[in-house]
């Protein structure tokens, strides 16, 4: 090589966000992560990890000690509590209605688990029959379900009728939150769950790498009584106790900038108000889904399971998915994305989460949609609404 690369000033195009993640990220967010650097065990950083559990709990609506962020995206918080609670030999139920349902398979095979799966389309809630009779089949000690599934919009209902067949056979559940922590409804402690995990990216809107985790003290017994140690070394939690436990061991060099941004995050939360947040989620996504409707889109879930976090459209017929998509980007500066695994050039998903979710970028997105469907030969009649000055 002859001479070093000049690879010239960072300069990103200014995109807003409405895609499945990750969403804009809000300015005290930016400011937070601005802030200078300390070392991960230096006492100043040990307060603020203090401070980032309980705001984490806070969220989860949980009081479980063991609540931490691993250092990692939303997947990395999957493969922690995957693989620390399923041990070779144990038999994991898993919920196959979506794409990120097979990645808990995939997960938990890799850890040794012996997987069996219960299934609902594609677009649709698991049905609690269903659960009921894949525990009478299988007795399995492992029972992991999407809470809202980023890849088909469904929200899961009857979470606690879920949890309370999982309990009644003696098993553990693993709840994937990734894309309703923080904007939609959840009640870890109230509804039974023993794992959840989910991301910052998305309705928290702070950039990835600082992943929420929770385990109550059931599951955490379980971890700790291993009698294999988990295959990975990075996501032991048996490990990571020790970090960020009582003792403040060091294990990894936590991503400290991350850990400002989910900090400022979840302080923005908690000013908010969490039942505050959930309702801003549904009245904002309320008035994206109205006025997809109105252009004469179908939404991909029912209204009963609906996700606002995560809006999953129908393409309609003649209409080039990727066309749409690609003129929003262009023409717009606008993100949103195209179906997953089943349901790949049959739906649009449009985020609505976190700092994304103002009415302004929702008229917004429905005005460039609108102009993005007419160039593919479609003809959305829609009545404008006013524009929001929020």
């Amino acid at each position: 090589m002859d001479g070093a690369p000049d690879a010239g000033e960072l300069t990103p195009p200014d995109r807003t966000l409405m895609g499945p993640g990750p969403s804009d990220v809000h300015p005290r967010v930016l400011r937070a992560m601005s802030t200078p650097l300390v070392g991960h065990l230096d006492p100043a950083f040990v307060e603020i990890m203090d401070e980032v559990q309980e705001l984490l709990r806070y969220v989860f609506r949980t009081d479980n000690e063991w609540t931490i962020p691993v250092s990692g995206t939303g997947t990395a918080a999957m493969e922690s509590a995957v693989g620390n609670l399923v041990e070779p030999g144990d038999t994991m139920l898993v919920a196959t209605n979506g794409y990120f349902g097979g990645r808990m398979a995939s997960i938990a095979e890799r850890a040794g688990g012996d997987i069996v799966t219960v299934d609902a389309p594609w677009g649709e809630p698991l049905d609690p029959v269903d659960v009921e009779a894949a525990f009478d089949e299988h007795q399995p000690d492992v029972f992991g379900f999407v809470h809202a599934e980023t890849s088909t919009g469904v929200r899961q209902p009857d979470v606690p009728e879920l949890t309370g067949i999982a309990h009644a056979h003696d098993a553990y559940v693993i709840a994937d939150c990734v894309t309703s922590f923080g904007g939609v409804e959840l009640h870890v402690d109230d509804w039974g769950i023993d794992v959840a995990y989910s991301a910052a990216q998305k309705c928290l809107s702070a950039p990835p790498g600082a992943s929420p985790l929770t385990l109550n003290d059931r599951a955490m017994e379980k971890v700790l009584s291993r009698e294999t140690e988990p295959r990975s070394w990075y996501l032991d939690l048996s490990l990571l106790e020790g970090y960020w436990g009582e003792d403040r061991a060091y294990h990894h060099t936590a991503p400290i900038t991350n850990v400002y941004a989910l900090r400022e995050a979840l302080r923005m939360a908690a000013e908010e108000g969490i039942e505050n947040r959930w309702e801003r989620h549904r009245d904002v996504a309320g008035g994206l889904k109205s006025g997809l409707e109105t252009m004469g889109l179908e939404m991909n879930a029912a209204d009963d399971y609906w996700l606002p976090s995560l809006n999953a459209v129908r393409v309609p017929d003649g209409v080039d998915d990727g066309a749409v998509i690609s003129f929003l980007l262009e023409e717009y500066d606008i993100e949103i994305a195209a179906g997953l695994g089943d349901l790949g050039g049959e739906i649009w998903r449009i985020g609505c989460m976190g700092h994304s979710a103002r009415p302004k970028n929702v008229e917004y997105l429905l005005g460039a949609l609108e102009d993005a469907l007419r160039t593919e030969g479609y003809d959305p009649e829609r009545t404008p609404t006013p524009a929001s000055d929020d």
